[in-house]
């Protein structure tokens, strides 16, 4: 059987969007003190080795329901190991896992500098398990999720790539973990500083080139992919011009690590809805994203939670932004767009169901991680900086006089 166009484009959307995690531990690597940027990128190093490894044993079976398959997810034992999985389906099995790694390690930043590795890899196996692949067979895989729209007679939900599935997924997840694992030391505005702005420029970047290839990544014509295409081109544009916005009109010195939060906001909000808006309503979108999520990130501070590196104010937030904004402009069922209130009702269910299952059951995980590990490291660790105590190694192995 040849190669379809299809199937080549599929399969270097999966590298496009592979290279997103390595980026986004370089970005959450950025963002952190110099003591635990090894900690920190080795969270999501580790989530690509742990839920590569279900997601083949019993993840994508897990993430789909079969002809006549019911329940709360699809059976692990259908195709556990991909022994019964024709050849014709497996790149579509592995554009799937490079989703599910990466949402998992998007969890990792509301902890970073206190967690373990073990407490991580532990958790990162069960919310895999008992989180992600059942939501991703809800809404992607023929589950109720997915057919809510024949059931209340309204249109299907649309979530394109992710706005459920990844990221209100991950944030309401990060939530409960941040709440459980509790504050850093010394833990207030300004107390924990980035380390290095390079790194999360390029994290960044590499985030938004594989986010082309995480949206459009099954786009099946030209004009479907040209449109999510400049969707996702021009919602992170205006997210960041959203965010320097917000900075300069509260009197804050606009900077890069701004800038590039409110693309990965945009980027965000425009995940579930880059095939069913016109540019400028996704312009608007990413607009509002980065205004929204440049408030939603200090949060934390009002509220008394430690979220370290704001999954839940860009990726919860800009994920909820995203996935009701269609309720009002995507096209033909949108509110503003001709349609009647019946898809903003579905988009509303998923958002809220999502959101309430997976910050429920991953603070019932977190809780029994803790039970079992203690989940934080001791404080002289956290004192002492994580990656050498822990990990033996250093982000910066810096060579005294004497030896060079």
């Amino acid at each position: 059987m040849e190669l379809t166009p299809q199937d080549v484009w599929t399969l270097a959307s999966t590298a496009l969007v592979l290279i997103m995690t390595p980026g986004l531990a370089l970005f959450y690597g950025g963002l952190v003190r110099v003591r635990s940027v090894v900690n920190m990128m080795l969270f999501s190093v580790s989530a690509m080795g742990v839920v590569g490894v279900l997601w083949i044993l019993f993840g994508y079976s897990m993430n789909y329901f079969a002809e006549g398959e019911s329940g709360f997810a699809g059976s692990p034992f259908k195709d556990f190991g991909l022994i019964a999985t024709a050849p014709a389906d497996f790149i579509g099995v592995g554009f799937g896992a490079v989703f599910a790694m990466i949402t998992t390690a998007l969890i990792s930043g509301a902890i970073a500098d206190r967690v373990g590795l073990g407490s991580w890899v532990l958790f990162s196996g069960v919310w895999a398990t008992l989180v992600y692949f059942p939501v991703a067979a809800w809404v992607w895989g023929g589950g109720w999720i997915q057919n809510l729209g024949g059931t209340l007679g309204t249109p299907d939900v649309i979530d394109l790539a992710g706005g459920t599935v990844i990221h209100i997924n991950a944030g309401a997840a990060a939530l409960a973990l941040a709440l459980v694992a509790g504050k850093r030391l010394g833990f207030g505005p300004g107390s924990h500083k980035p380390h290095s702005i390079p790194l999360v420029t390029i994290g960044a970047a590499l985030l938004w080139f594989g986010w082309i290839g995480f949206n459009s990544g099954l786009a099946t014509e030209t004009g479907e992919a040209g449109l999510i295409l400049v969707n996702t081109l021009g919602a992170p544009a205006a997210g960041i011009v959203g965010w320097i916005i917000v900075d300069v009109l509260r009197g804050k010195k606009p900077g890069v690590i701004g800038a590039a939060s409110g693309a990965v906001g945009g980027l965000v909000a425009i995940t579930p809805s880059a095939a069913n808006l016109a540019p400028v309503w996704a312009l608007l979108l990413g607009l509002v994203a980065g205004f929204a999520c440049a408030f939603a990130i200090e949060w934390k501070y009002r509220l008394g939670y430690d979220d370290s590196l704001d999954v839940v104010g860009l990726h919860l937030v800009a994920g909820v932004i995203g996935s009701l904004y269609l309720g009002f402009f995507a096209f033909d069922d949108g509110l503003f767009m001709g349609g009647d209130a019946g898809l903003l009702l579905v988009q509303t269910i998923s958002v809220v169901a999502v959101m309430a299952y997976s910050f429920v059951v991953s603070l019932i995980i977190a809780l029994a991680v803790k039970m079992l590990t203690g989940l934080r490291v001791p404080v002289e660790v956290e004192e002492g900086g994580i990656d050498a105590v822990a990990h033996g190694e250093e982000a910066y192995a810096y060579e005294s006089p004497a030896v060079r």
